[in-house]
């Protein structure tokens, strides 16, 4: 069987595990168990358009799950179905970020690929964050400046609340004036991968820079 779930979906799935180990903890009734089961499932085969039988059985695996084992046993199963994020490279990479005269490229050989929704790294020096991410069927890129804040506060990418800082791009209003776009992001952009379990604010959020 082909890969067929997104790093995204995946991560809502294990959420999902979280709730149900949580459920079996801390109820007896046995209706209420039933019940939590059934909107797992629901909620979790909600996030895919299409799913074969094959590929829906093995996702429904999940609503099983009663314990930390169970739960490692088979997301372990589940994460060789996920489709890992494309190579890319540099000079890929460079056509994607025209205008940015020394690309300081990702580090790339201990990431798992299927970890990832989208690519994000740091130029520290320059306080510049890059992204790349999928759209429409291809991939595009965003560079923006990058300053670190201090506090948490909520991801407009993954809708977490985490350590964060704010990423602002500038854009041309018209021929004569530039405005700059931007919001909250968290700081480490591998965290904000794992806790995405959705694709929308993230296409929200670069729909919102370029509009």
């Amino acid at each position: 069987m082909d890969a067929f779930i997104r790093s995204d979906q995946f991560n809502f799935i294990k959420s999902q595990t979280y709730h149900l180990i949580n459920g079996h903890s801390t109820v007896n009734d046995t209706g209420v168990i039933q019940a939590l089961k059934s909107v797992s499932k629901e909620k979790v085969l909600a996030v895919f358009k299409e799913l074969s039988d094959s590929q829906s059985e093995m996702v429904k695996q999940v609503t099983e799950i009663k314990d930390q084992a169970d739960a490692v046993l088979v997301l372990s199963q589940l994460k060789h179905y996920v489709i890992p994020f494309p190579e890319i490279p540099e000079n890929r990479m460079k056509e994607l970020f025209p205008k940015v005269k020394k690309l300081k490229f990702p580090v790339l050989k201990d990431i798992d690929r299927r970890d990832l929704s989208y690519l994000g790294w740091d130029d520290m020096g320059a306080h510049r964050k890059f992204i790349i991410f999928p759209e429409a069927g291809r991939l595009s890129g965003v560079a923006g400046d990058f300053m670190k804040s201090n506090t948490k506060g909520i991801c407009s990418i993954c809708n977490e609340y985490e350590k964060v800082g704010m990423f602002t791009t500038t854009i041309k209003d018209s021929e004569q004036h530039t405005i700059k776009r931007g919001n909250y992001i968290c700081q480490d952009s591998m965290t904000c991968n794992q806790k995405m379990t959705s694709l929308y604010p993230l296409e929200e959020f670069m729909n919102r820079l370029r509009a």
